[in-house]
C-alpha cells in the first residue's frame, strides 16, 4: 500500500486572503514505512513575504524569487502523488492552500477524501492531549534536534514517524532511507529432545476409570478402549 506524508509551508493562514505555497515536501511510504523516496521544492509565491511568517519557516522574498512558480512543477507535484492517500497534519489546511494553487491554474482539486488527517487520529487514539507536531513527536521520543524551524520536508519526515506511531506502534526499526537496516539474521536450530521421557502424569487408577467411561459410553470397539491408550 503507497501512502505520501506531505507537508506545506505558507506565506499566510489563509489563500483566500492572498497567501500562498513557498514549501512542499513529501514522503514516500510503502506498507507503512519510508522507502527513501522524497519529493520537495521551493515555490516563488509572486508576493512578499510577511514577517510572521518568515519567523515560522525562515523562507525570505528574496530567497525565494528564483525559485519556480506552482505551475511549473505541477505536472511532476501529481506524477509523485499518483494516487496515493495524503498523510496530512491538519489537512483541512494543506489542502486548502494545494487546491487554491489548482485553481489558480484551471486544475481539479484534490478530493478531500483523498487525505488521512493525523490530527483526527491522535484525538482517538490519545484524547485529551495537545496535537501539534512537535508534541506529538515529545510523546513518541523522535528526535526534534533539527526542527529550529519549520521546514516542509523535514516535517514530512517526522510526520511519517508520528505516523507509523498513531496507527500502531514500530513494530520494526524505523528508517528513513533504504538500506539504512541491516537485513535480519535467520539461523535454523534443531528441535530440542529429552533424553529421558517424563514419567506418565495419569495414576493406574485414572487410566482404569477412563477405561471404564469409555466403554461404558463408546462400547468396547471404541478407538479410545484400550487403558495403555487413554
Amino acid at each position: 500500500m503507497r501512502e505520501i506524508v506531505l507537508d506545506t509551508e505558507t506565506t499566510g493562514l489563509d489563500p483566500a486572503n492572498g497567501d500562498r505555497i513557498v514549501e512542499i515536501g513529501c514522503v514516500e511510504l510503502i506498507d507503512h514505512f519510508p522507502t527513501g523516496k522524497t519529493w520537495h521544492c521551493y515555490l516563488n509565491p509572486e508576493r512578499d513575504m510577511p514577517a510572521e511568517a518568515e519567523k515560522v519557516h525562515g523562507l525570505s522574498a528574496a530567497f525565494l524569487a528564483d525559485k519556480p512558480l506552482f505551475s511549473a512543477i505541477t505536472a511532476e507535484f501529481i506524477d509523485f502523488l499518483g494516487e496515493a492517500p495524503l498523510v496530512i497534519h491538519n489537512a483541512g489546511f494543506d489542502m486548502k492552500f494545494l487546491n487554491a494553487e489548482f485553481a489558480r491554474i484551471g486544475m481539479e482539486p484534490l478530493p478531500m477524501g483523498r487525505a488521512i488527517d493525523t490530527i483526527e487520529i491522535a484525538k482517538v487514539k490519545l484524547p485529551g492531549v495537545r496535537y501539534s507536531l512537535d508534541e506529538l513527536c515529545k510523546r513518541f521520543a523522535i528526535d526534534l534536534t533539527e526542527r529550529s524551524k519549520h521546514g516542509a520536508l523535514l516535517d514530512a519526515e517526522l510526520l511519517a514517524q508520528v505516523y507509523l506511531e498513531l496507527i500502531g506502534g514500530r513494530q520494526k526499526r524505523f528508517a528513513l532511507a533504504p538500506g539504512d537496516a541491516p537485513e535480519a539474521e535467520s539461523e535454523t536450530r534443531p528441535a530440542r529432545t529429552r533424553p529421558q521421557p517424563l514419567p506418565p502424569l495419569l495414576t493406574e487408577g485414572e487410566r482404569e476409570a477412563h477405561h471404564a467411561f469409555v466403554v461404558k459410553e463408546l462400547g468396547e470397539g471404541a478407538i479410545w478402549g484400550k487403558p495403555e491408550d487413554a
